[in-house]
């Protein structure tokens, strides 16, 4: 009786230490995606860079005007990071500053996050690197009556 009440114990135990590592995880993956929604509207670079990989892509399904067809449009880590350092997101104002990050899974070391922004909406990757979440990929699209 006493070995099956100490399985039990354990068995319980369990879900609440994967709780807990769940919630530390949520905190730092809210977090990351801040870093990165608030660097671009802050023209802070550092937080833009604390928040992607190096190795980030962000991508974008366009259309060719010339050809009609679909293209896909690639940015890097650096293209962010310095679009942050020249302010480009300051010129959003104020009050249109939508930032609303949800976390759609987190399994082990790899996240599902969306982002809403002023004028569009990011689905981001991200990956625990080195204990540290940051963004490694980016899906994105334009809002509707937005500039795209």
């Amino acid at each position: 009786m006493i070995a099956r009440y100490g399985l039990l114990v354990a068995a319980l135990a369990l879900p609440a230490v994967a709780r807990a590592q769940t919630a530390a995880d949520s905190s730092a993956i809210r977090a990351t995606a801040l870093d990165y929604v608030e660097g671009w509207y802050e023209g802070n670079a550092e937080r833009m860079s604390r928040a992607v990989h190096p190795e980030l892509v962000k991508r974008i399904v366009e259309s060719d005007t010339a050809t009609k067809h679909s293209v896909i449009r690639t940015m890097g880590a650096t293209a962010l990071v310095n679009g942050a350092r020249r302010g480009w997101g300051k010129e959003t104002a104020a009050n249109r500053r939508q930032k609303d990050v949800t976390i759609l899974d987190i399994f082990r070391n790899a996240a599902s996050v969306k982002t809403v922004m002023a004028d569009w909406i990011d689905y981001m990757q991200m990956a625990k690197v080195d204990g540290r979440w940051v963004i490694v990929n980016v899906l994105w699209e334009y809002k509707p009556g937005s500039r795209g």
